[in-house]
């Protein structure tokens, strides 16, 4: 069982998580501790992580009451982020998705209230980047819904998006670009929005912490550059000749997800435990 660590209160926050918390290999003493009820695993995760993915609204459409669910059953200040469904992205073209847009954000997400971190909107492998188709769904995205403030995130999937024309439209709109850390899907270090999203996808089933512990190392290094408003060493930028040196202090966000899929919780603790230390 790991020792649970909190980030010591500060703002900007960073907020370490992986994707969902229902996952049998978690169970029995990997993560959760054994005998702990499924009914209990959200309790118990939202309180040894600092944020968490759903991933089950990628797929199906949750009611506003399993939101409102999930928000009293995690502490002040937890923060989910949101897949937005894949209707509104596994289009023809991204800016037939706008009724698909409107449905999701009006589906009850803003149950959460204070709980609600960035909604991240991922697009399939095959989606080019068309400038005009583009902005046409990054226009979609409001600031807020019910009075809620939103952000945004975009995660592209195909090697076209890391340029500097895509980079400089998502900066022109404020919406984050996912940091992959894959060897699958373009890596767009450069910061488009006044917080950073990073989904980590190279966890390893020989590894007891999922990454490598010099690897979280570093991990937490960069992650600690990217809150102060600094670019982090070692991430190439797509389009350097924009990218300021530094900026205001911004909030991160850490998903690791995928890859060994039963390391995960393991290297987002120990991810924590690090920042923690700082």
């Amino acid at each position: 069982m790991f020792k649970i660590a909190t980030l010591a209160a500060h703002t900007p926050r960073i907020r370490v998580g992986i994707g969902g918390w229902n996952y049998a290999e978690w169970r029995g003493g990997v993560f959760y501790p054994a005998g702990l009820p499924q009914a209990q695993e959200l309790h118990y995760a939202s309180r040894a992580l600092t944020g968490l993915e759903v991933n089950a609204t990628f797929y199906s459409t949750q009611q506003p009451a399993t939101y409102a669910r999930w928000r009293d059953e995690t502490p002040e200040g937890f923060v989910f982020a949101v897949k937005a469904h894949r209707l509104a992205t596994q289009r023809k073209t991204l800016a037939e998705g706008a009724e698909a847009v409107v449905h999701f954000l009006e589906s009850g997400v803003t149950e959460l209230r204070d709980r609600l971190g960035p909604i991240v909107w991922q697009l399939p492998p095959f989606r080019r980047f068309d400038a005009d188709d583009v902005e046409c769904f990054l226009a979609l995205l409001p600031d807020a819904v019910d009075g809620l403030p939103l952000r945004h995130v975009l995660e592209p999937r195909h090697a076209s998006f890391a340029c500097a024309d895509y980079v400089r439209l998502a900066r022109s709109y404020g919406v984050a670009t996912v940091y992959t850390d894959s060897p699958d899907y373009p890596n767009i270090a450069d910061p488009t929005a006044d917080f950073v999203y990073a989904r980590l996808m190279r966890s390893q089933p020989g590894e007891a912490t999922g990454y490598p512990p010099r690897a979280l190392d570093q991990w937490a290094a960069r992650v600690r550059r990217w809150q102060q408003g600094a670019l982090p060493a070692g991430l190439p930028l797509v389009d350097p000749a924009t990218a300021p040196a530094h900026t205001a202090p911004r909030e991160v966000f850490v998903q690791f997800i995928a890859a060994a899929k039963a390391r995960n919780p393991a290297a987002a603790t120990g991810l924590i435990e690090r920042l923690a230390s700082a």
